[in-house]
């Protein structure tokens, strides 16, 4: 079964759990699982990678999960680190770094620090339904700006609400903003995501509004046989919006995302399923997941 507003349909369990889950056959499913965010007090802010498929070697994620639910989000299997599933739990238990400013501040305020672009929500979106309440984001951002910090931002397609601290940080210092679309086609993206859907009809709507920023497209996760056909229609309409640069990311699923995956092909289209996952086999030599693959 579907479930209303979720791109999972279960909580599968994580490779770290010890103990197995099962649902009796006449368990409910609620429609509508509450979402639950809990307070947390990180240790260190910065995360730092020396990966050679990944354009930036600092990052900055103010919250672990992400309310949105996309099904192919490379991020899932961090929840099963915290004992969690990585599916319907990804989604609904939801943690938020309320020190994240006060520890970005101590740590570019560290005699040591190394000034270099720093990402912001590479895993989860910053930009998510929680942080109208806890704006975390914002502060990160505040923090960025008063150090004159260069910092990139990934986020969905979003409204004018979510984008003013965005724009107003790209106002000061430029932010390079990145906005990722992969389908005009509202009936796939009502599948895969409840992330907003609306592109911006004008140039000076957000998230394309000129204030000195570099904003770019990311068309992902590009699914074979499904949206890789919407490539050229997505970059014509970014392009009449204010874009002026794109790239693209084939889909990947690492570890739990391979099923979870294949799950939401199968109930969303299972005249499709097998076609696409032979695909995406031979996309990679046969393997599952494959590398980040982007193009300015």
């Amino acid at each position: 079964m579907s479930i209303k507003g979720r791109g999972a349909a279960d909580n599968p369990q994580g490779r770290f759990e010890t103990l197995a889950r099962s649902r009796e056959p006449e368990a409910e499913v609620r429609s509508t699982p509450e979402t639950i965010v809990t307070l947390h007090q990180a240790r260190s802010i910065i995360a730092r990678n020396d990966s050679p498929d990944l354009p930036f070697t600092q990052s900055i994620n103010p919250y672990q999960g992400c309310e949105h639910g996309c099904i192919y989000c490379y991020a899932r299997p961090s929840h099963a680190y915290l004992g969690l599933s990585p599916g319907l739990e990804f989604e609904t238990r939801l943690f938020a770094k309320e020190n994240a400013a006060e520890l970005l501040r101590k740590e570019l305020s560290r005699p040591g620090y190394r000034c270099e672009l720093i990402a912001l929500g590479r895993i989860p979106i910053p930009y998510q339904p929680i942080e109208r309440e806890h704006r975390i984001t914002r502060g990160v951002l505040e923090v960025l700006w008063e150090f004159r910090t260069q910092s990139g931002l990934s986020q969905r397609l979003a409204d004018r609400t979510r984008s003013r601290p965005a724009r107003a940080h790209g106002a000061r210092r430029p932010v390079q903003v990145f906005v990722s679309i992969g389908s005009l086609d509202g009936e796939i993206a009502r599948t895969w995501s409840r992330a907003p859907r609306r592109l911006p009809a004008r140039r000076d709507d957000p998230p394309f509004e000129r204030v000195g920023r570099a904003v770019r497209t990311l068309v992902a996760p590009i699914i074979p046989f499904l949206n890789d056909k919407d490539m050229e229609a997505v970059l014509e309409a970014v392009s009449e919006a204010g874009a002026r640069m794109a790239g693209y990311t084939a889909v990947r699923l690492p570890w739990e995302v391979k099923d979870l995956f294949k799950d939401w092909l199968e109930r969303n289209y299972p005249l499709k399923a097998k076609h696409v996952m032979a695909r995406i086999h031979d996309m990679r030599g046969g393997a599952t997941t494959t590398r980040t693959s982007a193009a300015a």
